[in-house]
C-alpha cells in the first residue's frame, strides 16, 4: 500500500524572490542532504524565503533555507536551518563567486525540486536587489495582467 504522503513531484518555489530581486542568471545545483531531510522535502515542508548562497574556500553553501524536521524522525533528525553544501562544478562556483564580488549582486534560491532520477536540486539565481520604485512597477504590471485576464472571461 503506497503512501500518498511522499511525492516525487516536488516543486517548491520562492515567490518572493522575483518581487524582491531582479534575476540575472539562473543555475541548477545539487544539494547535500541528510537522511530525514529528503523525507521532509518530499512532504513539501520547505521554506526558501530567507535563503542565500555564500562561498567558503572552494565550496558553495546555502544558508537560511528551512527544511522542517521530519515528524517520525528519531534522535537522528536534522536541524531545520542548518547550512547545506551545494554540489556544483568548480568552474561554475568560481564564476558565481566572481559575479557576487560585483557591487549589489547576491545569489538567492528560486525553487527546490526533485529531478527524474530522484535527486533534490536547487535552482539558484544571481540577483540584484530592487528599489522601492521597481517593486511598485512590478505590482502595476501584475495588476495589469490580472485585469487583462479578467476582461477575457
Amino acid at each position: 500500500m503506497p503512501s500518498d504522503r511522499f511525492s516525487n513531484k516536488v516543486n517548491i518555489k520562492n515567490r518572493q524572490a522575483s518581487f524582491q530581486y531582479e534575476l540575472l542568471d539562473t543555475y541548477v545545483a545539487g544539494i547535500a542532504l541528510k537522511g530525514t531531510e529528503i523525507k521532509s522535502i518530499r512532504e513539501g515542508k520547505v521554506n526558501l524565503q530567507d535563503g542565500y548562497v555564500y562561498f567558503s574556500t572552494e565550496e558553495a553553501f546555502v544558508k537560511g533555507v528551512n527544511i522542517s524536521p521530519f515528524a517520525q524522525g528519531t534522535h537522528y533528525n536534522h536541524e531545520a536551518a542548518r547550512e547545506r553544501k551545494l554540489l556544483m562544478k568548480k568552474s561554475e562556483i568560481n564564476k558565481l563567486r566572481a559575479r557576487t564580488e560585483e557591487k549589489g549582486l547576491t545569489i538567492v534560491p528560486l525553487r527546490l525540486f526533485i529531478n527524474d532520477r530522484g535527486y533534490a536540486k536547487l535552482e539558484i539565481a544571481v540577483a540584484r536587489g530592487k528599489k522601492t520604485h521597481d517593486k511598485r512597477e512590478s505590482i502595476k504590471e501584475r495588476e495589469a495582467k490580472r485585469e487583462l485576464a479578467r476582461t477575457k472571461f
